[in-house]
């Protein structure tokens, strides 16, 4: 069974990928163009079909009391969208630390700020798959 983990910006889509659904790892940061998730919905269907996904976790981001975002909202469009597209059902994972945690990460290994701005995403979309994974969506 293979894994997609999911954290989606308005101009970035970070991914990470899970060929044992034990461990996680980074995959690829896309870049495209702001608010155009359709060329986002298309990287992950080229992903799926290149590395035989069968399950998939999208980020939700929600405000620090539970409520819902603008980008929640976005979320949610850009998971109906993709099941339709993949047909693979998409489960929510509450991202509300993940980047703050993929941050701490990098800062604590030393990466320059930079550097840290490349790879956040995909490491955060590593934190949403492990929490999937772990049982926790």
């Amino acid at each position: 069974m293979a894994y997609l983990g999911l954290d989606l910006g308005t101009k970035t889509l970070g991914i990470a990928i899970s060929k044992t659904g034990l461990i996680a790892q980074g995959y690829e940061e896309f870049i495209f163009e702001e608010e155009n998730y359709d060329k986002a919905i298309e990287e992950v269907l080229r992903i799926i079909e290149k590395e035989g996904i069968d399950k998939i976790c999208l980020g939700l981001p929600l405000n620090m009391n539970g409520s819902e975002s603008k980008m929640s909202g976005i979320c949610r469009e850009f998971k109906q969208k993709l099941e339709e597209r993949c047909n693979i059902k998409v489960d929510l994972v509450d991202e509300r630390m993940t980047s703050m945690l993929a941050n701490r990460i990098l800062i604590e290994h030393d990466i320059s700020r930079a550097k840290r701005k490349k790879v956040v995403d995909k490491l955060a979309a590593q934190t949403i798959l492990e929490t999937y994974l772990n049982g926790g969506n």
